[in-house]
């Protein structure tokens, strides 16, 4: 079984044909001989709550909520697997899946046991290297008003509104917005260049000065890599990735190693690859990855050399395409 943990999603309604591109990642597993979960997050889906936006504990919840049902569904069907559990997901996917490792590993006693994970392009240390692309221009500012409003629904980190941390008129973008009924693209053009620009200057004043203010312990109780472990974790990346900076995945690898970790290891996907063409090949990596565990690797390896090297044909051709 393979659960897969899907990208940023801020409209509710999800649709389930092959146009959808991580759908067709789970129809590539599911093809193989792999049992695909594809869990929505709190809030999304048929969800009536808010989505709790890059809350490690809510994702991983949901992820292991839909495996038991799906183990259930299985049981019911009486279908048998192998025993074996792979997690991965992309860009917020990555996050919710090292949240998952880390929560099946950490918090259920031995039930559940993670065979490995593939993290791919997740924001994992979301207070150190991911924070800083706030106060830099950004292709994507609609995510810091949807990881604060996330976060004060938790953590209750801005007494009052929480819409009097936006200035105007961003206040007034954000109220209307953000509902569950509009995608993060049309929400993009309507906010500033660096998303801090959009921020109240005292809030910026005590972020960035004021270690106790409360932002700070809700951001942290997200970072999802400092820990050790146990099973095999493959931690792809793209150096060109614009949205989510590559440094999550060498800050994860080095504290995991830090840890005395043995079952980490680093896939680049691409130097030039954006984040939108990095999901492709590091869907790819992961596939190869867990099917040479599948085949009896203990703590996986690159996989078949002969579908390495056509990857590495079609990587080869889209940086070509790049230069044009």
């Amino acid at each position: 079984m393979v659960c897969y943990n899907h990208g940023t999603r801020i409209k509710k309604k999800r649709g389930l044909g092959v146009e959808d591109g991580e759908q067709s990642i789970c129809i590539g597993f599911a093809v193989d001989g792999y049992v695909v979960a594809f869990p929505d997050y709190v809030g999304l889906g048929q969800g009536e709550k808010f989505h709790l936006y890059q809350h490690a504990e809510t994702e991983a919840r949901a992820s292991v909520d839909l495996i038991k049902a799906t183990q259930q569904i299985l049981y019911e069907l009486q279908i048998e697997t192998n025993g074996q559990l792979f997690l991965t997901g992309y860009s917020q996917g990555g996050h919710a899946s090292m949240a998952t490792h880390k929560y099946i590993q950490e918090k259920m006693n031995g039930t559940m046991k993670v065979t490995a994970s593939s993290p791919m392009s997740g924001p994992y240390d979301l207070s150190g290297v991911q924070s800083e692309v706030m106060f830099e221009k950004y292709s994507h500012p609609g995510y810091l008003p949807y990881l604060l409003n996330s976060y004060n629904e938790v953590y209750k980190v801005i007494p009052g509104n929480i819409f009097e941390i936006y200035k105007s008129p961003y206040d007034t973008v954000v109220k209307f917005f953000y509902n569950g009924q509009y995608e993060m693209g049309e929400i993009n053009k309507y906010l500033p260049e660096r998303p801090v620009d959009m921020i109240e200057d005292k809030y910026v004043y005590e972020f960035k000065n004021n270690p106790q203010f409360a932002m700070h312990a809700a951001v942290k109780d997200n970072n999802v890599y400092d820990w050790k472990p146990e099973s095999p974790v493959q931690i792809c990346y793209c150096k060109g990735d614009e949205q989510v900076t590559y440094k999550n995945a060498l800050v994860a690898y080095e504290a995991m190693k830090k840890n005395g970790s043995k079952m980490v290891s680093l896939r680049h996907g691409g130097r030039k690859f954006d984040h939108f063409k990095c999901a492709i090949y590091s869907s790819m990596y992961t596939k190869l990855f867990f099917d040479s565990i599948r085949n009896g690797s203990k703590k996986g390896s690159k996989g078949n050399i002969f579908k390495r090297v056509l990857i590495g044909l079609g990587r080869i051709a889209d940086k070509g395409s790049f230069k044009k």
